[in-house]
């Protein structure tokens, strides 16, 4: 038996500005709740077949590296969803990276880390 991930909870500072950006981000689909948090569906797609994203407010801001971070692959050119991810908010971070690995940091307006792929994972 084996588990998958079926979600990714993200804590935030502004849910507003989260759900926006993220929303954004993925083309997802959101439904606010009244708790202060926000979860974001895959759109189009069958459950379960991509994780969702839950936005969880904290009150609080971000405090150090990320433990955990999303891998984000484009479905066109990685480039061009870096350039269109920073018109929406995100912003180039510098994690130690070297300049020829196969992905581009980036972090989203609160300041969470996470990559864009040059393209999909492969064993």
């Amino acid at each position: 038996m084996a588990v998958h991930v079926a979600q990714c909870t993200i804590d935030v500072e502004d849910l507003d500005l989260m759900v926006a950006f993220w929303s954004a981000a993925l083309g997802y689909e959101v439904e606010q709740g009244d708790d202060g948090s926000a979860k974001l569906w895959p759109s189009g797609r069958p459950s379960g077949a991509a994780p969702t994203i839950w936005l969880q407010g904290s009150g609080t801001p971000k405090q150090g590296k990320n433990r955990l971070h999303l891998d984000l692959v484009a479905d066109g050119d990685p480039q061009a969803e870096v350039r269109r991810l920073v018109d929406l908010g995100a912003r180039h971070v510098d994690v130690g990276q070297t300049g020829t690995e196969g992905f581009t940091v980036l972090a989203d307006p609160e300041g969470n880390e996470f990559c864009v792929l040059d393209g999909p994972p492969t064993r």
